[in-house]
This record gives structure tokens, C-alpha cells and sequence, in this order.
């Protein structure tokens, strides 16, 4: 067992993360709703109990959650129901995904985690389509875990021309008040 699998009864505890709060979940629309192309396929990787990807099918698009936690999937199954979302268990850093195949590769709060985030980079831009989209949300946390804002841009910058950067501060997308700097990258090619 992973310490994810241990983590997946009370992961959706927080706000943020099980968007059960009408308000939080649709602060989570708001931002990444603008950021899809209509009915565009997005691979979520590191997706956890599904909650970003349940939330964008919902919203007609193809979505697949791809999380290296068994448990993490199950909660996610029974978010999604039948049919909405494609779940495949495998590492985020190399997810048993097609190249591209995707309009939107979207990672949320896992690219720091990983041992070496250039290859994962590498691997994630492969599974976009021409003129596909990364959509990144990171962050420095409180702890000193994390990514610089420029760090992460200068990792996006070794694999594609375009890193923008915003700050994500708003209470409503974590469901309180934070100390830490989170962000939302999007590179576009």
C-alpha cells in the first residue's frame, strides 16, 4: 500500500480537493472550464478520487483520470459513476496514455512531488495533440514544500515556448484563507 491509498477515505475532507462545496466546486469551474476547448479530451494525471475530472465531464468533455493509487480510484469510480470518466491506474509521471491524443494534459499539486519533474514534463507534453494545452496548478506551500512560480516556468520552458503564470489566491478555490503561493501555469505551445 502507498501512502496515498492510506490517504484515500479522508482525502476529500478538504474542500479543495473533494469540491463538495458548491462554492469551491464552482470556483474549480470557473477557472479551468475557460481553459478547455469545448467537448476537448483532457488527460488528468495524478487525479486522486477524481474530482477535477468528474467536475469537466460533467461538463461534456472526455476526460481520463489517471492516478497511481488503487484506492484513490476506487473513490474516484464512485464519483464518477458509469461511463463519464476513462480511470486507469499508473504513474503520473508516466501515464499509460497515448501520444497525443489529448487537447489538455491538466495536473494538479503533483509535479513537485515528483523525483524527476523534466522527464515527467517530457512525458505529459507527448500525450498533447497539436496545439494542445498544459494546464498546471502548483504551488510553494507554507511548509517550504514545492515549486517556485519560476522554477516551474523554467521546467515548462525546457519542453514548450509558452509558460504564463497566475496567482491562485482566492479563498473560494480552497475553501479558506491561504499563507502559501499556489498557481495556475498554462502553456499553450
Amino acid at each position: 500500500m502507498n501512502i496515498w491509498d492510506a490517504e484515500a477515505a479522508t482525502f476529500d475532507d478538504e474542500p479543495d480537493h473533494g469540491l463538495k462545496d458548491p462554492a469551491v466546486r464552482a470556483a474549480w469551474a470557473d477557472l479551468l472550464l475557460p481553459l478547455i476547448p469545448p467537448a476537448g479530451s483532457v488527460v488528468d494525471l495524478g487525479c486522486g478520487t477524481g474530482s477535477l475530472a468528474v467536475l469537466l465531464a460533467e461538463h461534456g468533455h472526455h476526460v481520463c483520470g489517471v492516478d497511481l493509487s488503487a484506492r484513490m480510484l476506487d473513490v474516484a469510480r464512485r464519483k464518477a459513476g458509469t461511463g463519464k470518466v476513462d480511470l486507469r491506474q499508473g504513474d503520473a509521471a508516466d501515464p499509460p496514455c497515448q501520444d497525443h491524443s489529448y487537447d489538455v494534459v491538466l495536473v494538479r499539486h503533483v509535479l513537485w512531488a515528483l523525483p524527476d519533474p523534466g522527464a515527467a514534463l517530457g512525458n505529459w507534453v507527448r500525450l498533447l495533440k497539436p496545439g494542445g494545452r498544459l494546464v498546471l496548478v502548483e504551488g510553494r506551500w507554507f511548509t517550504g514544500a514545492g515549486l517556485s512560480r519560476d522554477d516551474c516556468r523554467d521546467l515548462v520552458r525546457q519542453h514548450r515556448r509558452e509558460a504564463d503564470v497566475r496567482g491562485l489566491h482566492d479563498p473560494a478555490l480552497w475553501g479558506k484563507e491561504i499563507d502559501d503561493d499556489r498557481y495556475l501555469l498554462l502553456s499553450r505551445s
